[in-house]
């Protein structure tokens, strides 16, 4: 397709040049690539069509990159990428080299702050406004407005002297729709039409009169704050109560309108937010219908939005889908079972027991340390919560951990999806530290399996333990392979060898094994299973029988599984050679899972390659 307008844009320098109304094109054509390119080349699709006009409008007002962009969730910023100069490899998006899949500074100057995991930018925004002389927007939405670092940051702002603008996309969803009191507040907030245009009129009146000075401006506001009661249902937001001062909300698509909203208030003194509505999935149909489908559908044809699917019924199941299934089999005998999960009931599959039993299942929106200490409560109380949270999102969740649920030794099942390496999301996204951060904490117990019929069986065992278990596993399909009874805190030996013992734990074992056979190598192999406690028995014997040691874990390597067996064996007075396979002091890049694991030698060929280098005593 021809573009007249974004084939032209090689910076926000070259869209100021562009009439006013010729805005609403320049959105169009944005649309529209976006859409062709992800059909073809997978990313977030819905919430960046949602943020294609404030886009435009912010980069057509503010002075990128001197005033600074700091976006929430980069699942926003496709626009914002292609309009400041990263058209021509947009293609290249969350490709192994190719474009980070979210805002990062490494890559340019207009992203002013990294944005992977959600609620950080009011926060990062207003230390950027406080340290510098430019203006500074916070761009918060697709549901990050429920984390509690946002409200920590709001009430910041609140204090400080600063010039911060929010601005709040309101689009009701996160990746599933959104849940909690905060909200329908925001839905209250935009039903108060009679108000808000009131209140806008009143302050362009004044704006006319020359009335607004500063001191002047703050009293009009509030007084108007005091009015609102006779314009509307609502008392003073939350906002206003916290003496940010609030504009909205309106409508987020509505380009021109949102370029003079922006112009009046940029030079604002002091803290302001402006509350835009907007939908998810913004002019594509099938994405406007089901956004949470269209948040990151995969490839897709365009025209009949009929996206590309695995199908037949020999393709195993993925890891999430077996807990969900399990989870929903174990909650049907067990009534004191319930499931949390921060925003994402599909992404874990808890949407299963979500569809059946719903009143047992709690989606506390984005907020992982509060879906830590809820479950702890709900614990307390004497429910037995099993608690999904991707590995990534669970580091923000660690004091919670400690504190509110291994100090008590409280029964909560802690269900880590996404673990090791994940892919194209790169290095905001993996799972690589999950092993070393659990494993110091008293009270925790951690496993991981290595088949689907492995997480049956751990989920099962977790629901006859006591204190906090820890289950991680991976994302993709299961793989195709057997299993045997799991009991707890005892490995199991794959395969008997004499010259070296391969130690592994989760499913990085089944890739070990094919490395093993590919070797030709006469090596023995233990799939430990339990990270904590260990399997002494099982280290006995192999401190006993081998001099030579390997292990191998998807994750970092310091502290994780070749630490512990590190320490075990000089504990207990062994000293063999030890070579630790993983991850090593790095944060990892974006690309598939067969390109990372391979960057990482730690697919068949480099586990292969590696045991061959292994020294034989």
């Amino acid at each position: 397709m021809d573009y007249k307008y974004i084939n032209k844009i090689d910076s926000p320098a070259d869209l100021k040049k562009l009439q006013l109304e010729e805005l609403p094109a320049v959105c169009a054509e944005l649309r529209q690539f976006i859409i062709e390119a992800l059909s073809k080349n997978p990313g977030h699709l819905a919430s960046s069509l949602g943020t294609i006009e404030l886009t435009v409008a912010l980069h057509y007002v503010f002075d990128t990159p001197n005033d600074k962009l700091v976006w929430d969730v980069g699942h926003q910023a496709y626009a914002h990428k292609i309009l400041t100069g990263r058209r021509d490899r947009f293609h290249t998006n969350r490709q192994f080299k190719g474009l980070s899949p979210f805002t990062n500074p490494a890559e340019s100057e207009y992203d002013a702050f990294i944005a992977g995991h959600a609620s950080n930018s009011i926060s990062a925004a207003l230390g950027l406004d406080v340290a510098g002389n430019h203006n500074v927007v916070a761009i918060i939405g697709d549901g990050a407005m429920t984390g509690g670092l946002a409200f920590e940051g709001l009430n910041n702002t609140s204090m400080d002297k600063n010039n911060l603008l929010i601005v709040l996309n309101d689009n009701h969803m996160a990746i599933d729709p959104l849940k909690g009191g905060f909200t329908q507040y925001l839905v209250d907030l935009t039903t108060s039409a009679r108000y808000n245009r009131w209140r806008w009129r009143l302050y362009q009146l004044a704006a006319k009169l020359h009335l607004v000075d500063e001191r002047k401006r703050q009293a009009i506001l509030r007084r108007n704050n005091n009015l609102k009661v006779l314009f509307s249902k609502q008392h003073n937001n939350i906002f206003t109560g916290l003496n940010i001062r609030y504009f909205g909300p309106t409508d987020g698509h509505d380009v021109i309108g949102l370029v003079r909203i922006l112009s009046e208030i940029k030079n604002h003194r002091g803290p302001r937010v402006l509350h835009i509505v907007t939908k998810k999935g913004k002019g594509y149909a099938p994405a406007e219908n089901d956004q949470t489908v269209w948040h990151a559908p995969g490839e897709f044809d365009v025209e009949s939005g009929i996206r590309n699917q695995e199908s037949g019924s020999n393709i195993p199941p993925l890891w999430q889908e077996v807990f969900g299934e399990t989870l929903l089999e174990l909650a049907k005998k067990n009534e004191k079972i319930v499931g949390i999960t921060p925003a994402m009931p599909s992404g874990c599959s808890m949407s299963i027991m979500q569809k059946e039993l719903p009143e047992r299942v709690y989606d506390v929106g984005i907020a992982e340390g509060h879906a830590v200490t809820f479950s702890a409560g709900l614990a307390k109380a004497g429910l037995l919560p099993y608690c999904n949270i991707y590995s990534t999102f669970l580091q923000r969740a660690y004091d919670n951990i400690i504190h509110d649920v291994a100090l008590q030794n409280l029964h909560v099942v802690l269900c880590i999806d996404r673990a090791g390496i994940v892919g194209n999301d790169g290095a905001t996204h993996h799972g690589l530290l999950d092993l070393a951060y659990l494993r110091p904490i008293p009270n925790m117990q951690i496993c991981a399996p290595r088949t689907a019929e492995d997480l049956r069986q751990m989920l099962t065992l977790a629901e006859k333990l006591d204190g906090p278990v820890a289950i991680r596993y991976p994302r993709g399909r299961t793989p195709q392979v057997e299993s045997t009874k799991i009991e707890y805190g005892k490995g199991v030996k794959l395969r008997d060898g004499k010259d070296v013992a391969v130690l592994t734990i989760g499913a990085i074992g089944n890739t070990m094994n094919e490395a093993i056979e590919a070797s030709g190598k006469n090596f023995a192999h233990y799939d430990l299973r339990w990270l904590k406690p260990l399997d002494e028995e099982l280290l006995h014997e192999v401190g006993k029988r081998f001099k030579t040691i390997v292990t191998a874990e998807d994750g970092m390597i310091a502290g994780g599984l070749g630490s512990a067996v590190l320490e075990w064996m000089a504990a207990h007075g062994y000293t063999p050679h030890v070579t630790c396979l993983g991850v090593h002091d790095q944060f990892v890049e974006h690309g598939s899972t067969k390109e990372l694991y391979h960057m990482l030698k730690l697919d068949k060929e480099g586990l292969c390659e590696s045991l061959l280098q292994v020294p034989v005593k």
